[in-house]
């Protein structure tokens, strides 16, 4: 194990099969090596595991910590809680690094040390020559996407510049500072998983904090091969989580306004669901929705943001849904 390691990865893991294994196997190729990497196992039934400690060879800086599923949210937190380094990394087990992923994450937080979060470039495992990820953004009506379009990267790069701000990272392959992270209690569990690192990131900036997305630090990413994609799971916790980010971080100054505007949104949802043939998840993730809304609520002004919050928030989320609707390469 390493002593003093200089970031903890976090690895959740749920029968993702070979993928964990493959990711294993990149993150031991790191250019740097002064890392500890925690993998959490949800409960998985299937070989991942087995596999992944197949190619570990007793690397003392791999820790298993086994439990049953708990989500992806707060499966991170469980591996936070035993982290010993100052920066966390979270990685997808279908995410694969390229070697120098974590030396270009670290060298961002070093260069910025006013920055509590950082996000990474994902390319499509299944075609390298696709954008998977290009940062998390949020949509003023309470829409959040991960952008997979190159326009911001080679805007950026044009300019010269090696990072540019985005809403949120995607947690799929993200670095946070560990105190910034405990100080507003990590993930939040109930959302077991998808939004949970928007929300996460909203609440960090709601104290202070913005996030940077960092062009050279990439990996290879096979989208919903370990989170469901597009499936009724998938489709339920989204819904249900967008509804309860909206509603437990956007200033009241800001969601009073737009409130009629995320309304929108959710009949919209209702209705494309309808056309589809499929809406039983999305109506239900309507209900436990807006159900759901006391306790979340009830979270607002825990962590007492830091002045100047409306301004801040109203300059990093998206007025206009053209982006949202432009998020992918055709």
């Amino acid at each position: 194990m390493v002593e003093t390691p200089a970031v903890s990865v976090i690895i959740v893991n749920h029968n993702a099969g070979a993928y964990l294994a493959r990711c294993v196997v990149s993150l031991r190729a790191q250019t740097r090596p002064d890392f500890e990497a925690l993998i959490v196992d949800n409960g998985s039934t299937d070989d991942s595991l087995a596999l992944a400690q197949a190619e570990l060879s007793d690397d003392p800086r791999f820790t298993v910590i086994e439990g049953r599923n708990i989500g992806f949210a707060a499966g991170n937190n469980a591996g936070a809680a035993r982290a010993k380094a100052p920066l966390l990394a979270t990685l997808n087990p279908d995410a694969f690094p390229e070697p120098d992923w974590l030396e270009t994450l670290i060298a961002a937080a070093d260069t910025h040390p006013d920055v509590d979060m950082f996000g990474s470039t994902q390319i499509d495992a299944g075609d390298p020559s696709r954008i998977d990820g290009a940062g998390d953004r949020y949509f003023v009506g309470g829409i959040p996407w991960r952008e997979q379009t190159d326009t911001r990267i080679q805007e950026h790069r044009t300019d010269g510049k090696t990072v540019y701000e985005t809403f949120a990272p995607c947690a799929a392959a993200a670095l946070f500072r560990t105190g910034p992270f405990r100080e507003v209690d990590g993930f939040d569990p109930r959302f077991f998983c998808f939004v949970e690192d928007v929300d996460l990131a909203f609440r960090l900036r709601l104290r202070g904090s913005i996030c940077l997305q960092v062009i050279g630090a990439r990996v290879l990413h096979v989208g919903g091969g370990a989170g469901g994609g597009n499936s009724d799971f998938a489709r339920y916790h989204g819904t249900r989580n967008l509804i309860w980010c909206f509603f437990k971080n956007m200033p009241l100054a800001l969601l009073l306004p737009v409130l009629p505007i995320h309304l929108a949104i959710l009949l919209l949802l209702a209705a494309k669901g309808t056309a589809r043939g499929d809406a039983g998840p999305t109506l239900r993730g309507i209900r436990d929705g807006l159900g759901g809304l006391g306790p979340i609520r009830q979270a607002r002004g825990k962590h007492p943001p830091k002045g100047g919050t409306l301004k801040r928030i109203a300059k990093s989320v998206d007025w206009s849904p053209v982006p949202y609707v432009r998020r992918r390469n055709r």
